[in-house]
């Protein structure tokens, strides 16, 4: 009877070969070429994503701010220091957020991040929603 078992376990591959090792890495490398791309486009979309929130936001406390200055976009204690002051204002220390358009019936604020180059998001009073370089004077 052991004598049957030992010359079975001797009988037996055991392990892998040096091909089905090589294909396995080969696959590997393959899965994490294809996972690696997307990943860091989905950080870039979220990176976006936090620089259209502000821009929201900041249209938001300015709306608010203007109901104490009878909805006057342009009045001199509008300014994105004082929105973070006194309406709460708060985004992402990445984000740069800027008043380039203020007039007394319309302003526009743009929101860029140091993580993404080149990417500028604006909030047009007059369009409503956050766009891509949206603010013209």
């Amino acid at each position: 009877m052991l004598a049957r078992i030992r010359k079975s376990a001797e009988e037996k591959d055991q392990g892998f070969t040096l091909i089905e090792l090589l294909v396995v890495i080969i696959i590997i490398g393959i899965l994490a070429a294809i996972a690696i791309p997307v990943f860091l486009n989905q950080r870039q979309k979220g990176y976006a994503a936090d620089m259209k929130s502000a821009v929201k936001n900041a249209a938001t406390a300015i709306e608010s701010a203007a109901t104490e200055t009878n909805g006057d976009y342009a009045d001199a204690s509008i300014t994105v220091p004082n929105l973070e002051t006194n309406e709460g204002l708060r985004y992402n220390a990445d984000t740069t957020l800027t008043l380039p358009v203020q007039t007394t019936d319309r302003y526009c604020f743009e929101a860029q991040d140091t993580r993404l180059t080149g990417v500028t998001w604006s909030y047009d009073s007059n369009l409503g929603a956050p766009e891509d370089n949206a603010c013209a004077p």
